[in-house]
């Protein structure tokens, strides 16, 4: 698209603090006016959008995405889950190291690279592995994986088990300016463990997998972090105990960061009962639940598409990351999206691959639980969502100013829209909010200058 004016949208951008009704111009895949100067600069053939009453953001930024590929394109593709995340409103994506063969040399990012650029609809940044294989033995090329352009490095789905090699990753990560994300998971506390330990893990029967399996991991990264001055990013964080520890950390300065995602902060593990995978928040968060159907059955639903590592944890642990999102402990929103085929999940509980997919609800669930709650302010929010990851994986990304990449997303805060799995862009069904109703979507995702997705209502409407 040449040039694409936009007027009287809610232009908000949180790395600046602006926030105000005006206009915007798109030409040659950059922002070239904000503000009265947009009008008036727009060429004669300017397509133009009234987006009244919409919020325009800075790109959305995921910082958590499983592309699958390459390797395992039976459960996603980069060319489907990169739709997906359009359809989300997130205009870069942040892929994970674990595919087939796993990404720890530079000419697996090679390959990944030159398939994005070719089918992708959005930004596709690339990690690394920290070990090779993800076997936690020996480090990963790093220097190379720098130079092949990661923007981070992460055993994500493993945890780096012997503390010394994950000291020496961050030597090496701080040397190379490279942040390390990490799943935080001690495998001898947490083996064979499906779920949260808990009442409902006794009840129901399930192995438990407990919430000092977390936090172990956590104490450990900060006191690594500390003593090498690396920056280590805790990602999918689920306990009271981790919120805690990153806070009292936080305020002492260490150099590490949290993430949570919307299932986490939405759901808790009571939702394998049967009994709140049939509640719905009523954006309140903590309390409030409203009842979706007459009465919840009398039998656990056992549903696989609850099965997720780290676990769904329990209500207080729920009430706690959610005050972590908004006091600023917790820095990032991102889904941990990861899709499986239908057959894999429609096994027994026991026997389903961990992971729930996520890039299209996403953006909805985190307006429900913080913005309509009151919690946090529309800025506040889209910071969690651009500024911020932006900011932790040094992207050029995620700020609306005159002359960078015309990365923007379309927002009607308040629009109320059901989710149905089986439309959908990613390739996986296996989403536990199949079915709700939910507020707050985005209309329009445009990347570079280019509309990748918008909504087809809006549009005709």
């Amino acid at each position: 698209m040449a040039a694409l004016l936009l007027t009287g949208g809610r232009v908000i951008d949180p790395g600046s603090g602006l926030d105000t009704v005006t206009d915007l111009l798109i030409q040659e895949g950059r922002i070239a006016a904000i503000g009265s100067d947009a009008r008036a600069q727009a060429p004669e053939n300017v397509e133009t959008w009234s987006v009244d009453g919409l919020v325009v953001s800075p790109g959305l930024i995921d910082s958590h995405v499983h592309l699958r590929e390459p390797g395992q394109t039976r459960k996603e593709t980069i060319e489907t889950g990169t739709i997906a995340a359009a359809r989300g409103g997130f205009t870069s994506v942040v892929c994970m190291p674990n595919t087939s063969p796993v990404i720890d040399n530079a000419g697996i990012v090679a390959l990944i690279r030159e398939k994005a650029d070719k089918v992708g609809h959005v930004h596709v940044h690339i990690t690394g592995t920290i070990s090779q294989g993800l076997a936690g033995e020996q480090l990963a090329p790093l220097g190379s994986l720098k130079q092949a352009g990661v923007v981070a490095i992460t055993d994500d789905g493993r945890c780096i088990q012997n503390n010394d090699l994950m000291r020496r990753a961050l030597e090496y990560a701080r040397m190379f300016k490279l942040p390390l994300l990490d799943h935080c998971q001690d495998s001898a506390l947490t083996e064979g463990g499906v779920m949260h330990e808990g009442y409902w893990s006794t009840v129901l029967g399930l192995k438990g997998w407990p919430a000092i399996g977390e936090e172990t991991i956590v104490m450990r990264n900060i006191l690594l972090a500390e003593l090498t001055g690396a920056w280590i990013h805790c990602q999918h964080i689920g306990t009271a105990g981790s919120v805690r520890l990153l806070r009292e950390a936080q305020q002492r300065q260490v150099p590490i960061s949290g993430e949570a995602c919307p299932h986490h902060f939405t759901l808790t593990d009571e939702a394998i009962s049967g009994s709140d995978r049939f509640w719905q928040g009523d954006g309140s968060g903590i309390h409030g639940w409203e009842r979706l159907c007459e009465q919840a059955p009398p039998w656990p639903s056992y549903d696989t598409n609850l099965k997720m590592n780290p676990p769904l944890r329990s209500a207080s642990d729920r009430a706690a990351l959610c005050e972590g999102v908004r006091d600023g402990t917790i820095e990032i929103i991102g889904s941990d999206h990861a899709p499986h085929s239908d057959f894999e999940k429609e096994v027994e509980f026991d026997e389903s691959p961990f992971g729930v997919t996520g890039l299209e609800t996403e953006l909805s669930l985190a307006l429900s639980q913080f913005y309509h709650s009151g919690r946090l302010t529309l800025p506040e929010l889209l910071k969690k969502l651009t500024t911020n990851p932006a900011r932790i994986l040094g992207l050029a990304k995620g700020h609306l100013e005159v002359g960078a990449d015309a990365d923007i997303t379309l927002i009607d805060p308040d629009k109320r829209w059901v989710f149905d799995a089986a439309n959908r862009g990613s390739k996986a069904l296996n989403s536990p909010f199949n079915g709700w109703e939910l507020q707050g979507k985005a209309i329009a995702t445009i990347v570079s200058g280019n509309i990748a997705w918008s909504d087809a209502e809006w549009v005709s409407g």
